[in-house]
């Protein structure tokens, strides 16, 4: 493609500014803002005319590839502020990428509606949760031990691998539903994106690899240029989000994310009803 071409100036315009904006969320939110970017990147590679069966798969591989470099920016200030739980991250590293190669096997078979239909309960419970602001969501005071602790881990990467996501939303119902405060959450988060991506873009190169209909520059199913321009904009904004995030009140930062998260699944459920 000729890069001065009014078509590729708009493509490579709107990967920069949603770039922009998934770093502000990765940081806001402990999220890898796959939610926002599985759609641009969908509607971009439609215009490149890549065929509709390969045009999803590398939507979301180039997400989760897009994904590792924003959730260690977003990992690294949270830590640096002492806000991250690393013994929960050691704990729940191995049970999540278990949870993640899961959720890939059985991303092969099953149809999209099952994919959306998760997303869709996921994001709805924490949105209303986090809105509500009621402690009578809360499950416990803490979280447990043992193979129940190991065992959130697994739930958290199964279901981020069906959701194609960096699994801030599910972590964010899991700890603050067990007495864990949201900036905690949120924190945390970031850490378990790097934990889910990493696998997961990974696996979406080798299950791409060698398939009709991809371009030219995919390595499976990544698609470079869409990581190379994404990638500039999410790490010069990632830390503005992370600063904003530790400016809100706790009331604040919930009630936030509760809309973020409202919209993402209004989208979705638009996406079923519509077909």
């Amino acid at each position: 493609m000729d890069l001065l071409t009014p078509e590729f100036l708009t493509i490579a315009v709107t990967l920069l500014v949603a770039g922009a904006l998934t770093g502000v969320l990765a940081g806001l939110f402990g999220v890898g803002g796959g939610a926002l970017m599985v759609p641009v990147l969908y509607e971009v590679f439609g215009v490149l005319n890549v065929p509709d069966e390969t045009r999803m798969p590398l939507a979301v591989g180039t997400s989760l590839a897009i994904i590792i470099p924003t959730s260690i920016r977003s990992y690294l200030s949270h830590r640096a502020r002492g806000a991250v739980d690393e013994a929960l991250l050691r704990v729940w590293a191995v049970p999540i990428v278990l949870g993640v190669v899961a959720g890939a096997v059985l991303a092969r078979y099953a149809p999209a509606l099952v994919f959306q239909l998760v997303f869709v309960v996921v994001a709805g419970v924490n949105a209303v949760k986090l809105m509500s602001g009621t402690k009578r969501w809360d499950v416990a005071t803490d979280l447990p031990t043992g193979a129940a602790l190991r065992a959130y881990g697994g739930v958290i990467g199964f279901l981020s691998s069906l959701m194609g996501i960096g699994g801030g939303q599910i972590a964010n119902i899991i700890m603050t539903t067990h007495g864990r405060a949201i900036h905690q959450a949120v924190a945390t988060s970031a850490g378990i994106g790097v934990l889910i991506s990493v696998p997961g873009a990974i696996g979406y190169m080798l299950a791409g690899w060698g398939q009709p209909g991809l371009p030219a520059d995919a390595i499976g199913f990544v698609s470079f240029m869409g990581f190379i321009l994404f990638v500039p904009t999410t790490l010069l904004t990632a830390n503005l989000g992370v600063r904003l995030a530790h400016s809100l009140s706790r009331r604040a930062l919930e009630l936030a994310f509760g809309v973020f998260l409202s919209i993402v699944c209004l989208r979705f459920l638009y996406a079923i009803l519509v077909g």
